[in-house]
């Protein structure tokens, strides 16, 4: 007996955003250039970003490897680093504000399916990084999960649900394991 149907499948009102050619522009071309480790330049890959309709900040460095699967969903704020390989697997909005470190490897899904429907309906929510956070290398962000300013995501940790801000949290699911205090922070950067 089969309890799921994908031959029924369908994304029912879910639409990319942008015209098909713009898609296979960004397929063929902009994905390319982004993730080209033969074209190191941080700058060429914001401008590509950018020219495909990425909000993109100053300051911003992204490493060889990163895959950005609808760059007019994703918006970057000023001074953010983005790691090698990193996956921003974005069927919904990412945000991302100032001085966010993004690791090696981190995964953003925005995207699930309902495991509940026979048709495993797709589910999207958007992600929110709040400033001054650091996702560690190879962790995962799940559909609608908003990351509070200055929290930590540790190595490999999986966040389910929203992480509170200046905290740090590891594990899979990731928990709060303990405050994050930073030395000689300014009360004036806290309340930015």
């Amino acid at each position: 007996m089969t309890f799921i149907h994908l031959d029924q499948y369908t994304v029912k009102d879910y639409s990319p955003g942008a015209p098909a050619w713009k898609q296979l522009l960004w397929f063929f071309i902009g994905d390319a250039i982004v993730r080209s480790r033969l074209l190191p330049i941080s700058s060429l890959k914001v401008w590509v970003l950018r020219s495909f309709g990425a909000s993109i900040g100053q300051g911003v460095r992204i490493k060889p490897g990163v895959q950005v699967k609808f760059p007019w969903r994703l918006t970057i704020g000023n001074h953010c680093w983005i790691g090698e390989n990193v996956w921003i697997d974005n069927l919904a909005p990412i945000v991302l504000e100032d001085h966010i470190c993004v690791s090696q490897s981190v995964y953003f899904c925005t995207g699930n399916h309902d495991w509940t429907a026979p048709t495993f309906d797709l589910q999207v929510a958007p992600i929110t990084v709040r400033s001054g956070s650091w996702l560690a290398a190879q962790s995962t962000i799940a559909p609608g999960v908003e990351i509070g300013a200055g929290a930590v995501l540790s190595l490999g940790s999986v966040a389910v649900k929203s992480l509170a801000p200046w905290t740090i949290y590891a594990g899979n699911p990731a928990v709060a394991i303990k405050p994050r205090v930073v030395k000689n922070l300014s009360t004036e950067l806290l309340n930015a």
